[in-house]
């Protein structure tokens, strides 16, 4: 993993700065006379008129409500075509760091509204701070490649935050752009970078949107996820009418297992979506992120009438975009296809249910990653059905299918490192289950522990598991039918490492335990499962 050194970077950003006082003017500080928009405050030169849409879209900046963000920032350009800021802060939400996505063209066109060069948008900028601020950005979208702009991007918010260290969003942003430096998946060590810079600031800004959602971000592992929970407890009530806002409590709810709370923020984040897009006239979502979360936390507490519910719409949502002319040129991976696809699969590991009527014809060609998912979803119903043949052949195909997703994902670049490495896993430890149920068990549990072993090198990420079928998991289950329940206990405790509170793992544990003559263990188990309610719904 990548761990930049920022000492070098650091000197050329300041050197590069479009003023070099070392310290801030006095009409540079913020302080407590700043205008102030529900939770956020920021020292600038704009004119009366443009405060309130500029707050504002600095609050939903930080709660990445990114399209509402844009608009109170274009409101402020309205009030007060010269204010500089509003255009840096338009600027700013075309850049989505923790989702390594940019768009390029859009925050340039943002800047170019400003002044044709960056020695003409600089001139706007009253005092040093903002030109520092200008400064950043036009590192953030000026030349070379986007991951090379994001490691000069955090040397200069980093620059920005030491010139500036009582500007709370000088060091909310300097912790964001640290964490859009991780383009190899979860470092440990720049997240908790990240973090120790947002836990400076907490205890006097416990009520600031960026502070507390970017302190989630840094904590969103199971490892860490205990340091992050009083993020999540007060960020739900500070921006309860930001949809992102709401769901993103939930991950860390969903890192410590937290049944109940993933549920109720992502319903009480699509009951606000809705109620967003409702009065934009668009319909309900039926598919997406947030749903997935939701879908999953269901799951767990067998509310399978519930999900039952949401895959309906999600899958209806997905045929009507297939059947769409555009969607030919959609991208599968956040399609509502791509959705139901995962959905179904998280379903039948869960269930075991896989009615072949509700399988979608995807396209032959783009839909690589939803493809495999959904050929994998087929090989885990195999297994759960005990069907050795349908196994065998489903463990072929996905083999088959393994090269091209592995192509798709590579050409994106190294965002995609867990996924690939997801892919290497899934293929392994079908291939071994239909090893242990074909009959060399001996041989198809030393392979299946090797795939666990994998996916444990795998970085750490957040939601439900990347291997929707975690290998640990299956790993206890098939050590418990070869009646090793001693064996499989640590395999259901591993499991339970990376996915805190699922279900399946729970009652794995519990089990294997109580045969292995380990009542506290079991116990202990067992009332873990109770924490939240668990259906017995028919057919699990």
């Amino acid at each position: 993993m990548k761990v930049h050194i920022r000492g070098l970077g650091l000197a050329i950003a300041l050197a590069l700065a479009v003023q070099a006082e070392a310290q801030p003017s006095p009409q540079d500080k913020p302080s407590a006379d700043a205008v102030h928009a529900g939770d956020v405050s920021f020292a600038n030169s704009g004119a009366p008129a443009a405060q309130t849409a500029f707050l504002s879209g600095l609050a939903l900046l930080h709660d990445f409500e990114y399209e509402r963000a844009a608009e109170a920032f274009r409101r402020a350009e309205a009030s007060d075509p010269g204010f500089a800021m509003a255009y840096w802060g338009e600027a700013m939400t075309y850049n989505h760091p923790v989702w390594f996505e940019q768009d390029l063209a859009a925050a340039r066109a943002a800047l170019a509204k400003l002044g044709p060069t960056p020695e003409a948008r600089a001139a706007k900028a009253p005092t040093p701070r903002e030109r520092d601020y200008l400064a950043a950005v036009e590192i953030l979208y000026g030349e070379g490649t986007k991951e090379a702009r994001d490691f000069r991007y955090a040397d200069a918010m980093a620059a920005l935050h030491a010139r500036y260290p009582d500007d709370v969003d000088a060091t909310a942003f300097d912790a964001l752009s640290l964490l859009g430096t991780s383009h190899g998946g979860r470092d440990f060590a720049i997240y908790m970078k990240s973090a120790a810079l947002l836990e400076e600031v907490y205890p006097t800004h416990m009520r600031h949107p960026g502070v507390l959602h970017y302190m989630i971000h840094s904590y969103d592992d199971p490892i860490h996820a205990p340091l992050g929970l009083r993020a999540a407890r007060r960020y739900g009530a500070l921006a309860p009418d930001a949809p992102h806002a709401l769901h993103m409590t939930s991950h860390i709810f969903i890192a410590l297992g937290m049944w109940d709370e993933v549920i109720a923020a992502n319903e009480n984040a699509r009951r606000v979506g809705n109620a967003f897009r409702a009065s934009r006239g668009r319909p309900p979502t039926a598919c997406g992120h947030g749903l997935t979360w939701l879908f999953y936390g269901y799951l767990q507490e067998r509310r399978d009438a519930d999900a039952a519910t949401l895959l309906a719409g999600c899958r209806a949502a997905a045929a009507a975009e297939l059947a769409a002319p555009h969607s030919a040129g959609a991208d599968p991976d956040h399609s509502a296809s791509g959705s139901y696809v995962f959905m179904r699969l998280l379903e039948t590991v869960e269930t075991g249910r896989r009615d072949a009527a509700q399988t979608l014809a995807l396209p032959a060609a783009g839909y690589e990653w939803p493809t495999f998912n959904d050929a994998y979803g087929e090989a885990v119903a195999a297994l759960r059905a005990n069907d050795v043949e349908r196994l065998r052949a489903a463990a072929t195909h996905l083999a088959a299918l393994a090269p091209s997703v592995r192509a798709e994902l590579t050409a994106e670049g190294d965002l995609n490192r867990a996924d690939r490495e997801s892919i290497d896993v899934m293929v392994a430890e079908m291939a071994a289950a239909a090893q242990v149920r074909a009959g060399d068990v001996a041989g198809g549990l030393a392979a299946l522990r090797k795939a666990a072993e994998a996916e444990a090198d795998m970085p750490m990420e957040f939601g439900p598991p990347a291997v929707a079928l975690p290998a640990w998991e299956l790993l206890g289950e098939e050590l418990l039918r070869a009646g090793r329940p001693a064996d499989a206990v640590p395999a259901f405790r591993n499991a339970l490492a990376r996915a805190p509170g699922r279900t399946r793992s729970l009652e794995g544990l519990a089990r294997s335990a109580d045969l292995a003559g380990d009542a506290s263990g079991a116990a202990k188990a067992r009332t873990e499962l109770a924490r939240y309610p668990r259906g017995a719904e028919a057919g699990r």
